[in-house]
């Protein structure tokens, strides 16, 4: 949500803004789109944020998507790139990396420091507005690695210019207590679906998902533990990516849950996943071994029109769907999945849902403790000072409507004990027993379920995950 001050600065005309921008088509936005007119000097990284920010003045007062903007430093960082992209000459711009120039908006668990940025990161809870992290998240910092965008480094290694963070309503917890938060005495509303009011955003993620069908930036950045990532994308219509946990570092992050946190993408997905995969010493027990496996020549290479020609893909049916018979999204599913080869899946649901939950709650607790220890600048420092602050403040954190139940559930938790160990176990073994086992059996290259309904399944186990818009329904769902 933008402060009404800022509200207002922005509803004047960008005085500045170049003429080629204004004629720029905005609607749809890709990063291939942009990145045309910026090599043949029609626009530039500035007048492309001034457009992005007119469109949040004019938006966001009614969707919610933002809670946080940085108005100053997202100019700054366009004009950085314009002069690296002057200094480079037309003969050395197709060296520049893909995002060079192109806005990028982030989930507010996400840590941004690069650039004097003063934003937050506080995954809803007012407790940490105001906390300053050291670094950006994924940045290898002092490593001897070299200074690369792991995941939103707003460097000018890779031209990204820095944006707001994205903002995570009530549901599913991103982290402490995911959902929208504001320097006001109380949060802001929640976020809107930006095509069917009525209905759901779905999940914490939602303020990436929302931004980007909105048009409020082309390329924005979420997280996912359970079902963030997938669950907006399938709800606001847009391209999702959630990576195999260990293919981007959660440095720098409040997550969950190690086992099953994963930074992934919901706007020029390929683009971003491959500006983000790598090795990160921060988080070097989960990215070393996924490392290993990113591609030679990267992602892009698979952007092929016919790339699921002959391959063999499965459908989780049992328990996957659950349509009223005659919906529009019954139709549009049937319509889609006729062609696919169907296998089924037993059901699973209510044994993943227990001992994931059981695991969560531990892991939550030392992951939140571990990124409150590495703030550079923070009044509070454990989940218990978190809980503590809450109790302080009802009226401002909106307890009678909220509560805390989990953050204590996971405060009364004492590490990685044999009740969790057990957890582990039995997640492991029904990793083995369906999904991995059902794709061995049948030679699968993928399964195929309809909107957000396998995020459980695949969360469990780390399995990456793409979630593709395949149709619209005009009742709220």
């Amino acid at each position: 949500m933008l402060p009404s001050a800022a509200r207002s600065h922005l509803a004047f005309p960008f005085l500045l803004a170049a003429a080629a921008a204004t004629a720029f088509e905005l609607e749809e936005a890709t990063v291939d789109s942009i990145r045309r007119p910026f090599a043949h000097g029609d626009l530039t990284s500035r007048g492309l944020v001034e457009l992005y920010l007119r469109r949040i003045a004019a938006l966001d007062p009614a969707l919610h998507a933002v809670v946080e903007l940085d108005q100053d430093g997202a100019l700054a960082a366009a004009d950085r790139a314009d002069a690296a992209r002057r200094l480079a000459g037309d003969g050395a711009l197709s060296a520049l990396p893909l995002l060079h120039g192109a806005p990028v908006l982030v989930k507010d668990n996400i840590s941004t420091a690069g650039g004097g940025s003063a934003l937050n990161a506080t995954a809803g809870s007012l407790a940490l507005v105001g906390s300053r992290p050291a670094g950006d998240a994924g940045m290898s910092s002092g490593s001897g690695v070299p200074a690369r965008w792991f995941l939103v480094r707003l460097a000018s290694a890779s031209g990204v210019t820095s944006a707001p963070p994205a903002s995570p309503p009530d549901g599913v917890p991103a982290a402490a207590r995911a959902r929208s938060r504001s320097h006001q005495i109380s949060p802001p509303p929640l976020p809107f679906n930006p095509y069917v009011p009525s209905a759901t955003p779905c999940s914490s993620s939602s303020g990436s998902a929302i931004a980007a069908a909105a048009n409020m930036v082309a390329v924005t950045i979420g997280t996912e533990t359970d079902g963030s990532i997938m669950c907006p994308s399938s709800y606001n219509s847009v391209v999702g990516i959630k990576p195999t946990v260990g293919l981007t570092s959660r440095a720098g992050v409040i997550i969950i849950s190690p086992r099953m946190d994963t930074v992934g993408t919901v706007s020029d997905a390929v683009h971003v996943l491959e500006a983000t995969v790598g090795y990160d010493p921060r988080d070097a027990e989960a990215t070393r071994m996924a490392s290993q496996y990113i591609p030679e020549g990267a992602y892009r290479k698979f952007l092929n029109i016919d790339g699921l020609r002959g391959k063999r893909l499965g459908i989780l049916r049992k328990d996957f769907f659950w349509f009223p018979s005659g919906s529009v999204q019954q139709k549009v599913f049937h319509d889609h999945f006729n062609t696919i080869t169907q296998e089924s899946m037993d059901t699973i649901n209510d044994a993943v849902q227990s001992g994931e939950r059981a695991l969560m709650l531990a892991e939550f607790k030392l992951s939140l403790n571990s990124y409150l220890s590495e703030l550079a600048a923070s009044p509070f420092r454990s989940l218990k000072n978190i809980i503590e602050f809450n109790n302080r403040h009802p009226l401002e954190e909106r307890m009678d409507e909220f509560g805390q139940s989990y953050l204590l559930q996971s405060e009364a938790t004492d590490g990685i004990g044999p009740t969790e160990k057990k957890a582990i176990a039995k997640l492991s073994k029904l990793c083995e027993r369906s999904l991995e086992k059902i794709m061995r059996v049948h030679k699968l290259e993928a399964i195929v379920a309809p909107g957000a309904s396998a995020h459980s399944l695949l969360a469990i186990g780390g399995y990456p995950a793409i979630t593709v818009p395949a149709g619209a329904a005009v009742e709220a769902i």
